[in-house]
C-alpha cells in the first residue's frame, strides 16, 4: 500500500481526532486545522492543559480525559516531546498517530508501530485530506 493509499483509508476510516498541542492563537496552526476538520465531518477534541476552550471546541488536558474512542491523534507539538503523546495513545488504544510538518521523532513512529498504531509523520493532515479525500 501506498503512502496515499494509507492516508486515504485512514481519513475515510476515523470519525475522531484528537488534536494535541491545540492553541487557540491565530498565528499557531492547530486551531485552524481542527476548525477544517470539524468542518470535513470528524469530531475534533483539541487536547491542551492550558486551554479550557480552543477555537469554540471544549478544550482537553489529555487524551485519557476525551470521553471518545480517538481513532487519529493529530500531534502539534516538538518533536522531543512526542513519545510520551504516543504512549498515552496507545493507551486509550487510538489508531493512528499523525505527525503534523515539521514534526518527526522515529522512536515514537517506532514504538506506535510496534504497538500496531498506523503512523503518518511530517505532513499535514489538512494538505493530505485535500489531496487524497477531496479528489
Amino acid at each position: 500500500m501506498t503512502t496515499d493509499e494509507l492516508i486515504k483509508n485512514i481519513l475515510a476510516e476515523s470519525k475522531t481526532i484528537a488534536v494535541v498541542g491545540a492553541s487557540p492563537k491565530p498565528w499557531r496552526d492547530s486551531g485552524q486545522i481542527a476548525r477544517f476538520l470539524q468542518r470535513h465531518g470528524y469530531t475534533v477534541f483539541p487536547v491542551n492543559p492550558s486551554y479550557e476552550e480552543v477555537v469554540g471546541m471544549k478544550c482537553y488536558p489529555d487524551l485519557h480525559s476525551i470521553p471518545a474512542r480517538i481513532d487519529i491523534v493529530d500531534v502539534f507539538r516538538n518533536p522531543e516531546l512526542v513519545f510520551p503523546i504516543v504512549e498515552e495513545a496507545i493507551q486509550v488504544g487510538a489508531k493512528t498517530i499523525w505527525m503534523q510538518l515539521g514534526v518527526v521523532n522515529e522512536e515514537a513512529a517506532r514504538r506506535a508501530r510496534e504497538a500496531g498504531l498506523n503512523v503518518i509523520m511530517d505532513r499535514c493532515i489538512a494538505v493530505e485530506h485535500r489531496h487524497v479525500v477531496a479528489h
